[in-house]
């Protein structure tokens, strides 16, 4: 698990890790998890970390990432814990499962389908 400041870094650091993963010493993953929150404020600032933060995992993805989303985006604090709660929505737990169902249709399309 990695850290960042915020939304906007997340695909920051996804990048930086698949870079690093070209060197020898470095850990390779067949995929990420994405988890994060932005919670609505008093400006239009939400919309820019909403918006930027989603627009570029997308364009992760479509150079070839695996990436599972799970940047919440909510109205108040008590809105992200009820989304993102096992018992209520899960939604990490999605963003996981997204991933790697993206990791097994990638290996099937690599094996062309069949498998």
């Amino acid at each position: 698990m990695v850290s960042v400041p915020g939304a906007l870094e997340v695909p920051t650091a996804i990048a930086l890790a698949e870079e690093a993963g070209r060197f020898p010493t470095a850990p390779r993953y067949d995929g990420y998890v994405a988890l994060g929150c932005v919670i609505r404020g008093e400006t239009y600032h939400f919309e820019i970390v909403s918006d930027q933060s989603a627009a570029a995992l997308s364009n992760l993805g479509l150079k070839g990432l695996v990436i599972g989303n799970g940047i919440l985006t909510t109205e108040d604090e008590d809105q992200a814990w009820a989304r993102a709660r096992v018992s209520e929505g899960d939604k990490g737990g999605g963003a996981a499962r997204a991933c790697l169902d993206l990791i097994a249709l990638r290996k099937r399309l690599r094996l062309g389908l069949g498998a």
